[in-house]
């Protein structure tokens, strides 16, 4: 059996009036997610708990069945683990952004990607902030674009932080970290802002009509986390593919290789034929395959309308397509599209609504066929809400079968 996942971060959204009462997944054309829920199951999940954060860190880990309330201890280090940045017990990952702050005395977060600056420039401006900040107890790491990594050895792990897309057009003064070792993590960010204004590549940036990278925002902090891989828990081999550190981090924990696409960039111009090229021939000799596409997500965080419908139609065609036309020819089959939670385009952030999902089936027989399309209304008529969403591995992989059988017996 082949168990493929196919996720789109943030495809779920709210109606909009822009598109006559539709979700950007209702208004889209997605022929191969709506064949997908036609002809197998479609329902919700609920992948954020209670009481947590509205996080892709939070939502993936669920789905990968993860109890966050067990193994969530903050999104940074997961991407350390993608990044092959080893974590001793007592040390604290921040995830590292860089964003554009606005000049006034309390500024505002003008953009949370600093104008999706390059992973090359990235780099150079990390690598003069690690030697103008970085210390015996405090490095950075380059990673992709503008998402980068800060480890504080022996640091402080109780803070609280906000993530930097929750606070777009919003001054940052109330917003800064707060708790235990907040004031050095303010000093670094206010250390930070004194030079970067004036490094090469914000002025190249500056001279070319670009944001500029003004600022760092340090955020998602933790240690790292003890989880058991999903590999050895079902038996399986298996791989993910995605363009950011931290799905890739998640894979990593779970025992999934992680499998690289030339061009993968986390954006809406990602090499979506490379990513579906690669799956398929990775099942041809493995069992699982998670597959990560961001882009629905950015193109939320921006309240991009034609960006995001176009990041979901560019899924459907280029991703879910060609993997579901293949399927066959690997064997028999399960699988499953869904977003990990909805990112709406009219707050432009993560909520934690129950998001679509949908499983097809070669056996014809684990197949509720209660669908006649993919979308967040079909997936609330339909009844079915996978709760806690941590459930969702464990009824993929080994109980599909009784999982519809009971649901049809209730219908």
């Amino acid at each position: 059996m082949k168990y493929i996942v196919l996720l789109g971060d943030g495809m779920a959204d709210y109606p909009l009036g822009e598109l006559n009462g539709k979700t950007p997944l209702e208004h889209a054309r997605i022929p191969h997610m709506d064949e997908i829920a036609s002809r197998g199951t479609i329902g919700l999940i609920d992948t954020v708990p209670p009481g947590f954060t509205p996080g892709s860190d939070v939502a993936n880990l669920s789905v990968l069945g993860y109890d966050p309330s067990v193994y969530h201890t903050g999104r940074a280090p997961l991407e350390a683990a993608s990044m092959g940045i080893p974590l001793d017990r007592n040390d604290v990952a921040f995830r590292c952004n860089f964003v554009t702050l606005g000049d006034e005395e309390d500024p505002i977060m003008v953009d949370f990607t600093a104008g999706h600056i390059s992973s090359e420039e990235g780099r150079e401006l990390i690598e003069e902030l690690n030697e103008r900040l970085g210390s015996q107890d405090c490095s950075f790491y380059p990673g992709v674009g503008y998402r980068h990594l800060m480890v504080w050895r022996k640091g402080p792990a109780q803070m609280r932080t906000i993530p930097p897309h929750d606070i777009v057009g919003r001054t940052i003064g109330e917003q800064l970290p707060q708790g235990d070792g907040a004031s050095e993590i303010r000093e670094l960010m206010n250390s930070a802002r004194e030079f970067l204004p004036r490094h090469r590549v914000n002025g190249q940036r500056a001279a070319g009509g670009k944001a500029q990278a003004n600022a760092i925002w340090l955020w998602g902090e933790g240690s790292a986390p003890v989880i058991e891989p999903l590999t050895a828990r079902y038996g399986i081999t298996g791989g993910v593919i995605s363009a950011v550190d931290l799905l890739r981090g998640i894979g990593y924990y779970a025992g999934l290789e992680s499998i690289p696409v030339e061009g993968a960039t986390g954006y809406i111009d990602t090499n979506y034929e490379g990513k579906s090229e690669k799956a398929l021939e990775y099942l041809k000799t493995h069992d699982f395959i998670f597959l990560h596409v961001e882009a629905p997500d950015e193109m939320g965080h921006e309240g991009n309308i034609e960006g995001k419908i176009r990041a979901v139609e560019d899924f459907d065609k280029k991703i879910v397509g060609p993997i579901l036309n293949e399927a066959g020819n690997l064997g028999d089959f399960r699988i499953a599209v869904l977003s990990d939670h909805p990112t709406p385009l009219s707050i432009k952030t993560h909520v934690a609504d129950p998001s679509p999902i949908a499983v097809y089936s070669s056996n014809t027989s684990e197949n509720l066929r209660n669908g006649s399309s993919f979308g967040e209304t079909a997936a609330r008529q339909s009844g079915i809400v996978v709760s806690p969403g941590h459930r969702f591995m464990d009824l993929f992989i080994q109980r599909w079968s009784e999982f519809v059988e009971e649901k049809r017996n209730a219908g």
